[in-house]
This record gives structure tokens, sequence and C-alpha cells, in this order.
């Protein structure tokens, strides 16, 4: 059963993810918020569809088809994540792509800036000092995938991915 800590990581992103703010995870939010992420950079809806489209899917399929996924259904996903990583390691694989604007294999302050500006419509508070693990001014692959496991499968409110979405607010 998830935390309370687990449970304030999901409802932020479930917040950000339900783009027309119903209460329930549908495909069209996904569609938008691809569409919201692209309008920022200005190019790539295709791909960020697809990202966005593809964690739908696997959220549906959790939820047993529903066309619409609740709360508890993702927190469902989450109680088994310990035990099967692999989804969420494909899950971070392609988000790292999407999120890597320039190509150049990394995740620079400014690409994960406009991220967390297509997710949660706030830039003004980064915490890309904490998520940068080796202090090189941006994310390898290899870290990336490390931290979006830490958020989706762990409970430590002190692990730098516990921050990948930004600061995650007690329930």
């Amino acid at each position: 059963m998830a935390s309370e800590f687990q449970r304030s990581k999901v409802d932020l992103v479930f917040g950000a993810m339900d783009a027309d703010g119903d209460g329930f995870l549908t495909a069209n939010d996904f569609r938008l918020l691809a569409r919201r992420w692209a309008e920022l950079r200005g190019s790539d809806e295709e791909l960020l569809s697809t990202v966005m489209l593809g964690w739908w899917t696997t959220l549906q399929s959790a939820a047993g088809g529903a066309e619409h996924v609740t709360v508890q259904d993702v927190l469902n996903v989450v109680d088994v994540l310990p035990d099967n990583i692999d989804p969420v390691l494909g899950t971070a694989d392609a988000m790292f792509s999407a999120v890597d604007a320039n190509r150049d294999d990394y995740v620079s302050e400014d690409e994960y800036r406009a991220m967390i500006n297509a997710w949660t419509g706030d830039d003004s508070e980064t915490v890309f000092a904490r998520l940068d693990l080796d202090g090189d001014g941006r994310l390898s692959r290899n870290e990336f995938t490390t931290l979006w496991a830490e958020f989706w499968a762990g409970d430590d409110p002190d692990a730098a991915g516990s921050y990948v979405f930004g600061p995650v607010r007690a329930a």
C-alpha cells in the first residue's frame, strides 16, 4: 500500500496530468499535455504525443481498460513498481528523449524547466541542482533514469528523485 509520501507524489503528478481538471485521467488529458509541451518547445508534438499516450496506455491497462483513470488506479500501479521496475525504466527512456530538445543526449536545466512548465504550468521553482547527481550542470540519460525510478518506485522524501516534478507537498 502506498505511503502518505508516495500519495503526495502521485497527487502532484496526477494534478498535472489532469489537464482538464475533471478529477480523472483520459486519453485527451495526455493529448492536451503533449500539445502544451509542444507549444512551449515550438515543435515535436508527434514525439511528445507518442510519449504521453504511451503513459496513458500503461495507466489505462492498469485500470482494467477504463476510459477514466483515478488517483487510486495510479496508486495501484505505484504499489507494484518495486517488484516490476521495467515499465518505469522504459518510460524514463522515452521521457528523456522527449525532454532532450536539442538531442545532445543530456538534459540541461533549461530543458528540464520546459518539462516542468509543461507539466505544472509553473517554471518559478526548479530543483535542478538537487537532481544533478554528479554536479556537471546537466542530466545524463543514466541520471535521469535513476531519478525517474526513485520518483515512481521510491518512498524516501530525501532522495533526489523524489523531486523530479518539483517539491512534493505533504498530504
